[in-house]
């Protein structure tokens, strides 16, 4: 067993963050993943740097690295016969195709949602864009930065003005809504016997995680402003200060408020105190308290007496120090695996666990062509006969691509 898909195989025609990202979720439940890319430098992320790594002659992007895990890569020139000739091969032998092109492209292509399901109407395809297919602004290109204010999350977050997340959200949220369509679409396929087109865009999934602040604008009539590091709801519930840093503390209850009020000396009881609503109005003067009874305090002393009476609280961490937490590795958040032309890496892990029925062995990201011949191959033993369980031929099997072959593809201008 090496994951709840391992019988799936699917076709990525994705590139940058979104679909890559839907693409590595499969990945990593166990599905076969082959990545087709443009055979002139290939998905845009491998040149998206500072920082590269590896040798000068074959450079990596550390970009590129963080969402392409267990995949394997092909190289496919699309608007060539032979390119979209073995696209109609790998179409017909897969279960799920990804792809986040602008609205149009794959139908210039020549292959639009008909024909896909003509090749084969078992197809499940995840289409993933910028602001949907359709509706006024349907086909408009998608960044995730100027997704996540088109889509409101920049105004809600932030102190002095609106910010964005430090990391792409609207694309990595839109690659996991996509996988969790495909994985419904899959279900659904067993009973139906066909595939369903599964739509999902930047703006869609943005919107779909505004979670209380969205009803709190459709029900309550409010439109949310920026409220920085404390909760707009609950108080005190954000980010202080104490002696030698800084840290996070959620007092979500009356009851535990009675125990932190009476841990720090603050008044429980009094006008402006004595419920979560009246904190909550009155949130400066509760806040300023609470920095105040932190300010004398170490850090260390501090997390140990809010865990003694109950209240959550945690300390704010630099990656160097997520990274470095036996916490982090025992949760399998970090793989190590080997790479072509890196060598021995450690990546990112997989967010989910299965008990019993892991991935064991993940595969690295591929160098950019290295599975061309694999992939070919399987193709050539499917189409001779071969039985469906070959589907997974090949996998774990990396063609040496040779320096000369590197050197073909290489992005132009890639130090």
């Amino acid at each position: 067993m090496t994951g709840p898909l391992d019988d799936v195989v699917v076709l990525d025609l994705s590139r940058a963050l979104a679909g890559p990202h839907a693409g590595m979720m499969l990945g990593d439940l166990g599905a076969r993943v082959i990545k087709v890319e443009n055979p002139d430098g290939g998905d845009d992320t491998r040149s998206w740097g500072p920082p590269f790594v590896g040798p000068d002659e074959a450079p990596e992007s550390t970009y590129f690295l963080s969402c392409n895990r267990n995949k394997e890569s092909i190289t496919l020139d699309l608007k060539s016969d032979e390119g979209r000739e073995t696209l109609t091969r790998l179409i017909r032998h897969s279960d799920v195709l990804v792809e986040n092109f602008r609205t149009g492209v794959l139908d210039r292509l020549g292959f639009p949602m008909t024909r896909l399901h003509e090749i084969n109407p078992r197809l499940v395809i995840l289409s993933i864009t910028g602001f949907g297919h359709d509706g006024p602004e349907g086909g408009r290109a998608g960044y995730d930065q100027i997704a996540q204010g088109e889509a409101g999350l920049m105004s809600l977050t932030g102190s002095d003005e609106p910010t964005r997340v430090g990391v792409p959200i609207g694309d990595l949220l839109a690659g996991m809504y996509g996988a969790y369509g495909v994985v419904a679409a899959l279900h659904e396929r067993d009973r139906t016997g066909r595939g369903r087109v599964v739509r999902t865009s930047l703006l869609a999934a943005i919107v779909g995680v505004h979670a209380f602040q969205g009803t709190r604008h459709t029900v309550a009539g409010q439109t949310p402003a920026r409220t920085g590091n404390h909760h707009p709801s609950i108080c005190p519930y954000g980010l202080f200060r104490c002696a030698d840093g800084m840290l996070q503390v959620a007092v979500g209850s009356e009851s535990l408020w009675l125990r932190f009020a009476e841990e720090f000396g603050l008044p429980a009881h009094a006008d402006g105190y004595a419920t979560n609503g009246q904190r909550v109005r009155n949130h400066e003067a509760v806040n300023e308290a609470v920095n105040a009874a932190f300010a004398g305090l170490k850090l260390d002393d501090l997390l140990a007496r809010l865990a003694a009476c109950g209240v959550p609280a945690g300390e704010v961490r630099d990656l160097d120090r997520v990274y470095s937490w036996e916490q982090t590795r025992s949760q399998g958040l970090l793989l190590d695996v080997e790479h072509p032309t890196l060598g021995d890496i450690v990546l990112p892990g997989p967010p989910l666990r299965f008990d019993g029925g892991a991935r064991a062995e993940h595969l690295p990201p591929p160098t950019l062509g290295q599975h061309n011949e694999s992939v070919r191959a399987w193709l050539d033993e499917m189409e001779g006969g071969g039985a469906k369980a070959s589907a997974r031929t090949g996998a774990a099997e990396a063609d040496e691509t040779d320096t000369a072959e590197m050197e073909a593809v290489r992005p132009e201008g890639v130090p």
